[in-house]
């Protein structure tokens, strides 16, 4: 019940802004809409809109990424995605959805950047706040397009009015990025104001996963370490596959290791929509039915087939079912709610994790390491709480399945790093960029698919919406490939 009114208001609040900002943007004078404290949170709530809305990350951003994993494949439409062969039109369709939200919550983002400054009757904590809450999403909106599209118009507050934006470098963007997260990392607070607000923790863990993409791996350790010495997260503790529920599922409201999350409840038009597994006779996972475009097998994948089955994890997210490719193919079950509404805008309660203190912990292993030239007791550390969890024992404490210092050089440690990462996340849209960023995309894809992966597929396209219409881009603007 605290979830479902948690998520109600700020459903009633996200749909009140939308109105208001998205689809009568001119009747709004900002001098007249952002002096009070409400007037700002109304507009702040507004960006969250369009990125965790129906095409955004309720469904097709996790669902593209999660085709392209080494774990998994795609059926039904989503099948191009995970045969690299090219999108069609449909899947185009959707990255280019993906694109067009994105660059609405970065619209609604700017407003708040530019106005709440010039608020009257605001206290400037408040101002601080809620400007630190947008530069928050907005860098969280820039690092998620930068990684999967490359170089991109930069739209910020200093140029919301022009139509035409060249593309800049994916260096600009990145400037941009660290720049947005050091900002809300100074105004942040130590503790959510709400239930799904970031703090100054979530951003400390934004900037973690920042540097790792910069090879700044001094800074990817400390800002990790800031988190995990500041005991304000802690794993949740599990003694069976099924205690894994007590941390995606549909009526949490928040747990111990909840750094930032977007969050769903089942009103239409709010919930969680996964690709992931369907209703049947036997198993009803997800209410409405589902789709299931998305699978994986137990025995022709190696990622699969190679998981320790007493890992609780493995039995935790995955299920076998055949879906019509075989009796040893497995539908995933990570985001299950048998009460999800069904119809348009069907959803579940559960909520979508972007950052959990898993990744931190992660973050942290794989950074010091990397600082350090070798791996260090404290990366051990990390990775061990990770790895007693997923198999129900105590993450604090020395257990028979640790990890052992003496059985590692620095790239085997590493391997074991993204080796324990892929199984964590699995189903969390994080896979791919992984695999992306340390350079082992294509490797990987050969390994377990056997398949030969072309450069073009390591960017999605810039969409049409972009290319046809903003006149400072080109045809030769458009990523390799497409």
């Amino acid at each position: 019940m605290n979830k479902t009114f948690v998520c109600l208001f700020l459903a009633m609040i996200l749909t009140a802004c939308s109105d208001l900002l998205e689809e009568k943007p001119k009747s709004l004078a900002s001098e007249n809409f952002y002096n009070t404290a409400a007037e700002a949170k109304a507009a702040v709530n507004a960006i969250y809109g369009p990125m965790r809305g129906d095409n955004g990350l309720s469904i097709n951003y996790p669902a593209q990424l999660e085709g392209l994993a080494d774990y998994g494949n795609s059926r039904g439409t989503q099948t191009p995605v995970s045969l690299y062969q090219g999108l069609d039109n449909t899947n185009i369709n959707r990255v280019g959805v993906i694109w067009d939200n994105f660059y609405q919550s970065i619209r609604n983002a700017n407003l708040v950047i530019s106005n709440v400054p010039k608020g009257t009757n605001m206290t400037d904590a408040e101002k601080t706040l809620y400007v630190a809450e947008a530069k928050y999403l907005r860098s969280l909106l820039y690092f998620a397009l930068v990684r999967n599209w490359a170089g991109v118009p930069l739209r910020t507050e200093e140029n919301m009015t022009v139509a035409d934006v060249p593309r800049s470098s994916v260096e600009d963007v990145y400037k941009l990025i660290l720049a947005d997260a050091l900002e809300a990392e100074k105004g942040l607070p130590d503790a959510p104001t709400e239930i799904g607000r970031p703090t100054i923790w979530a951003a400390k863990t934004l900037l973690s996963e920042i540097y790792l993409y910069q090879e700044n791996w001094e800074l990817s350790s400390a800002k990790a370490k800031e988190v995990v010495d500041s005991k304000k997260y802690s794993l949740v503790e599990v003694a069976t596959s099924e205690d894994f529920q007590k941390i995606y599922g549909p009526e949490v409201v928040n747990t111990t290791e909840e750094v930032f999350y977007f969050k769903y409840s089942r009103q239409q038009g709010f919930g969680l929509v996964s690709y992931a597994h369907r209703k049947t006779a036997q198993y009803a996972y997800f209410g409405p039915g589902g789709v299931y475009a998305q699978y994986t097998d137990s025995v022709s994948n190696s990622v699969i087939k190679n998981w320790d089955f007493k890992d609780l994890r493995k039995k935790h997210i995955l299920y076998n079912v055949d879906i019509g490719l075989g009796s040893t193919s497995c539908l995933y079950r990570k985001y299950r709610d048998p009460a999800a509404t069904s119809g348009a805008g069907a959803g579940a309660g559960n909520d979508y994790p972007w950052y959990r203190f898993a990744d931190v912990l992660l973050f942290h292993a794989e950074a010091d390491a990397r600082a350090k030239g070798a791996p260090t007791a404290e990366a051990l550390e990390s990775l061990n709480r990770v790895h007693r969890r997923a198999y129900g024992l105590p993450s604090g404490a020395v257990s028979a399945v640790d990890f052992k210092l003496a059985d590692f050089t620095l790239k085997t440690f590493i391997d074991k790093v993204v080796q324990e990462r892929g199984y964590e996340t699995m189903y969390e849209g994080k896979r791919w960029n992984d695999l992306k960023r340390l350079g082992i995309a294509k490797q990987r894809i050969l390994e377990v698919k056997n398949i030969v992966v072309a450069d073009k597929h390591m960017l999605w396209p810039i969409p049409n919406s972009e290319i046809l219409y903003n006149k400072a881009l080109t045809a030769k603007d458009q990523n390799p490939g497409y």
